[in-house]
């Protein structure tokens, strides 16, 4: 446009550098009226930081110039420009720095570039754009603050470097800071630029992986109000008290100024190294919104000289308000552009936290050995002045660059053109003099192992408001053990509602996507957060139902033996004659076995036990059935032998009522014997009946065999029923078969009624059941074949006599 662009701060030397920060944060373009030729730019609002950047700059080039150890006969010149926080300016800047200021006309412009090596920009946006265009031409751009990611494509910037780390590891720092708080409801602002855009996606994928969910994600550029507007009332309704910033110091500047006049204060912010320690964000009003942030800050270090040249030397020296017109090459009147910067002579407020500084210092001197060795320089013979220094040459040269500063902090780059990255966190509060302080609470150093990289002392932290305790920011309040979560429909992973665990499962940790089952022989306790051994059932002899069952058991074994105690004193009265004296000593010996066989089914279940309760209980109501069949066959015998001419008694005698007996038992002891060889009952820890105990029973082993065992009980007591029904109209005084009638009846309907009361009673009522049914038939066949007798006997001895039997009297 015929119009050279004059850098603001400018020095002659040997080799030059050229600078480009944002000295001011806002730009007017003048009005374009396509018909004669635009004003110049105008810039105003002078941002103090970046100001200090170049003062920096010159600083360390000065420092430089007086050492004779680096670049001992060579010195460094400096041009420094305003692109004024815009890229539109930012391309001026870039043509100026490579052209010169120099009007040539009609001439093809093919010389070298001015400058050997730029420094800047700040932002990513401006260095993306300083560095698109110096590419093709392989100058040398060294950033102090641009950490956009995309940068380290060294395809797209291939002479592109800084002395910042990229933010591929802020960005995944800022989601390890938000997990280590338990913080999973975040909102997100970020700058509508490459660095906030790019800078954003690597926090939100960092995020997502670490379980953290975004409520909303929101951006804006500094030049739209109305999407800024948006942003702040978003944060308004947004339930997320946490608010991760991605944002350059002017956007975040405009966020600050709206939610100060809106009063929206208590949030939590999270930032990044372009704003967190940015002291134009300190106002009078802003602590209310910002005090208690914390984010991630570029290192603080000390460089000697640093602090006395910004307040003074720098305005004694370099500030030279007179530039010369490009058109008449005379000397003008001090430039007015630049009378706002003046005002800040004196003002020393920011230095302590021009923490960038630093990295101004060290891309300077990377520069300088770059150029150091190029020039083959030597501290006897100086450097080689003939050498023609390329600027491919300085890129070249960068890459292999390795060196101390006078601080301690070493300086090289990595294959992306990048600084290590070590930050500081940095945590808002408020000094005893009441003025805001940027206090570090721990840092972040990427080059550390894994488990060292991120140290954080949360007892000095300060949070919004003044508060000593950590604020809460989630979408849904944590799971407690015992319980799982289910996502709620259509909303993030990290908002979900509670559900208790079911029966048998548990959750021992806090927020459990699931429950787990317990092992086969545990159960949940009633938290659901522990699995505890399952209750064992079985009829033990100390509960109630088991000392009932034995106090009957141990009656019906008295009343027994009672009985046979007064058959033994009366053994030879004609009624206990007259009923087979011999097999109702058997028959009541057997009823005890039969009362007596009941016990072995109570108590804790074990293999012997188990095969006994069975066998024993067969084997001895077979007995006793056995004597009853073999009492109603005399009583049938004798009868037929009271007919003329009937010899029917000689082939039932005392001999043959005793074989009967013993081959009736023998037939269920053989039975007994096959089941047990084959497959014996055994102890079994039943869990299908309940699911929250285990019943311990003695399982059947081979069901044919207990029902074998039950089915020739059943089939003697039908017998003995039978035969005793036949008999039942003998003459009274004579036969007892009335008597045995009704007790096999009773026998028969008790044990029909066990089968589906046995088959139906769950746990220790099923052996219960068992027990009862023998009691019950026990009790039958006692009272019913001996309690006429024993009346008779006790009672009514009158009626004990031979006469009364034969039915004389």
């Amino acid at each position: 446009m015929g119009s050279p662009e004059f850098p603001l701060l400018s020095k002659e030397g040997d080799v030059m550098i050229g600078g480009a920060f944002s000295i001011h944060s806002k730009i007017t373009q003048p009005p374009l009226f396509f018909t004669e030729k635009p004003t110049r730019l105008t810039c105003s609002s002078v941002n103090l930081r970046e100001f200090r950047y170049a003062q920096a700059m010159i600083f360390a080039i000065e420092e430089i110039n007086k050492n004779d150890f680096l670049l001992p006969n060579v010195s460094m010149g400096f041009r420094i420009y305003d692109n004024c926080a815009s890229t539109l300016s930012s391309i001026r800047v870039v043509m100026a720095l490579m052209n010169g200021d120099d009007w040539i006309v009609g001439k093809s412009c093919s010389g070298q570039s001015t400058v050997h090596a730029i420094i800047g920009e700040s932002e990513s946006s401006s260095t993306i754009v300083l560095s698109r265009m110096t590419g093709p031409f392989q100058i040398p751009v060294i950033s102090h603050s641009a950490t956009c990611e995309c940068l380290s494509n060294r395809k797209e910037y291939p002479s592109f470097f800084r002395t910042i780390a990229s933010d591929l590891y802020q960005g995944k720092a800022l989601a390890q800071l938000v997990e280590h708080f338990g913080w999973t409801w975040v909102g997100a602002v970020n700058s509508d630029s490459d660095y906030g855009n790019n800078g954003m996606a690597i926090f939100l994928a960092a995020a997502q992986e670490k379980g953290v969910c975004v409520e909303y994600t929101e951006k804006f550029d500094r030049a739209e109000p109305e999407k800024l507007m948006k942003v702040v009332e978003v944060i308004r309704k947004s339930t997320a008290q946490v608010i991760v910033a991605f944002m350059a110091h002017v956007e975040m500047n405009n966020l600050l100024e709206q939610l100060t006049l809106n009063n929206i204060t208590g949030r939590q912010f999270i930032g990044v190294e372009a704003w967190i320690t940015a002291d134009s964000l300190v106002t009078p009003n802003s602590f209310s919104v910002l005090g208690g942030s914390l984010g991630f800050a570029v290192q603080k270090a000390n460089i000697s000289g640093l602090e006395e040249f910004l307040i003074k030397g720098f305005w004694e020296t370099n500030l030279n308000c007179n530039r010369t017109n490009w058109n008449s090459m005379i000397e003008t009147e001090p430039c007015k552009e630049i009378q706002d910067l003046i005002q800040l002579k004196d003002y020393d407020g920011d230095v302590a936290e021009i923490r960038m500084s630093t990295n101004i210092y060290k891309a300077i001197y990377a520069v300088a050995y770059s150029l150091h060795n190029i020039l083959k320089c030597s501290q006897s013979q100086g450097c080689d002045k003939m050498v023609k220094v390329m600027p491919w040459q300085v890129v070249e040269s960068l890459k292999q660059v390795n060196f101390t500063i006078k601080n301690g902090d070493q300086v090289w780059f990595d294959s992306t053109g990048s600084a290590v990255a070590q930050y500081e966190v940095v945590n808002w509060q408020r000094g005893s003099d009441g003025s805001v302080q940027f206090k570090p609470v721990g840092y972040y150093d990427a080059s550390l192992p894994p488990g060292q990289k991120f140290v954080l002392n949360a007892e000095v932290i300060t949070w919004p408001g003044g508060k000593a305790e950590l604020p809460v920011s989630v979408c849904s309040e944590s799971c407690r053990p015992g319980t799982r979560k289910v996502l709620q429909k259509g909303k993030p992973v990290c908002c979900y509602d509670c559900i208790p665990c079911a029966e048998g499962e548990i959750s021992n940790t806090t927020d459990s996507n699931g429950c787990k089952k317990c092992p086969e022989e545990y159960w949940s306790n009633q938290n659901r957060d522990a699995c505890v051994l399952k209750s064992i059932e079985y009829l033990s002899f100390t509960e109630i139902m088991g000392v009932v069952l034995v106090f009957f058991t141990l009656f019906g074994v008295l009343l027994t033996l009672i009985v046979a105690t007064l058959f033994l004193i009366n053994k030879d009265t004609p009624l206990v004659k007259a009923n087979n004296s011999e097999l109702s000593f058997l028959l009541l010996f057997s009823l005890t076995l039969c009362f007596l066989c009941s016990l072995t089914f109570i108590g804790r279940p074990s293999e012997w036990s188990c095969m006994l309760r069975h066998t024993a209980f067969g084997i001895t109501f077979v007995l006793c059935i056995s004597c009853i069949l073999g009492k109603t066959l005399v009583v049938l015998m004798a009868f037929k032998a009271t007919l003329p001419g009937s010899d029917v008694m000689k082939w039932f005698g005392p001999t043959q009522q005793r074989l009967s007996v013993l081959a009736f038992t023998l037939i269920q002891v053989l039975i007994c014997i096959l089941w047990l060889t084959i497959n014996p009952p055994f102890p079994f820890k039943n869990m299908n009946h309940y699911k929250e105990k285990i019943i311990f029973e003695c399982a059947l082993g081979s069901p044919i065999g207990f029902w074998a065992v039950l089915g020739y009980i059943g089939l003697l007591a039908v017998l003995c029923f039978i035969l005793a029904f036949l008999a039942r109209k003998l003459p009274d005084n004579f036969n007892e078969a009335k008597f045995i009638t009704f007790s096999m009846l009773i026998f028969c309907a008790v044990w029909i009624t066990f089968i589906p009361s046995y088959i139906s009673s769950p746990g220790k009522f099923t052996v219960a059941v068992e027990i009862f049914a023998i009691l019950a038939s026990s009790y039958g066949i006692l009272f019913c074949i001996f309690a006429p007798k024993c009346y008779i006997i006790v009672l009514k001895p009158e009626l004990n006599t031979k006469k009364h039997l034969m039915g004389k009297t």
